[in-house]
């Protein structure tokens, strides 16, 4: 197995499925991420979950043709990246953060992802130097067929941060895994 997929053109360390329409951005898919266009705004530099061990610095993620996500590089498999059609960490919203299981046969930067649990903290370094230290609400495990675009991309009140990869099975025809882990956190205060 390699990545989310079985071979570097299929990533997968997210959901798949259309952009969502009004005020929502986007499902993830399963191609490679090209560089978007960079905003004006504070930048997200890196992602840390302590509980796992996982760090990273964050590249830039857009969307593909198909309305869908991208995901960092499969053959990176250690690299996390940041959805640029969304709010960035700290502003109010849902960012969102993916990153692979594994990729080229070796665990991914959220492999481990499944094991983080309400109360857990996630920090975000931004280019301006800030940390940021969001806290874990809850993790689950969804079925990509049934990916819950509103709560991973719907419009929060407040700052919050979505962390998602691949997990369950590995459907072998289809070169992904079944289902995706995703981690919902909020701005600490």
């Amino acid at each position: 197995m390699s990545g989310c997929g079985s071979s570097a053109a299929s990533g997968g360390a997210a959901p798949t499925g259309a952009a969502p329409t009004g005020g929502q951005s986007a499902t993830a898919g399963n191609t490679q991420a090209a560089t978007p266009p960079t905003q004006q705004r504070v930048q997200p530099a890196g992602v840390e979950v302590p509980r796992i061990g996982a760090k990273s610095t964050l590249v830039p993620l857009g969307l593909n043709a198909d309305k869908t996500v991208q995901v960092p590089p499969v053959e990176q498999q250690m690299q996390a990246g940041w959805y640029t059609g969304g709010p960035n960490p700290g502003e109010v919203g849902p960012s969102v953060i993916l990153g692979h299981v594994d990729g080229a046969g070796k665990p991914g930067i959220f492999n481990r992802l499944h094991e983080v649990k309400a109360g857990d903290e996630v920090l975000v370094t931004r280019t301006d130097g800030k940390v940021l230290r969001f806290v874990v609400s809850r993790t689950e495990q969804v079925a990509k067929s049934g990916f819950p675009s509103d709560a991973v991309y719907g419009d929060t009140t407040k700052p919050e941060l979505r962390l998602i990869t691949c997990g369950g099975s590995f459907d072998g025809a289809a070169h992904s895994y079944r289902d995706n882990i995703i981690v919902y956190a909020a701005l600490a205060s």
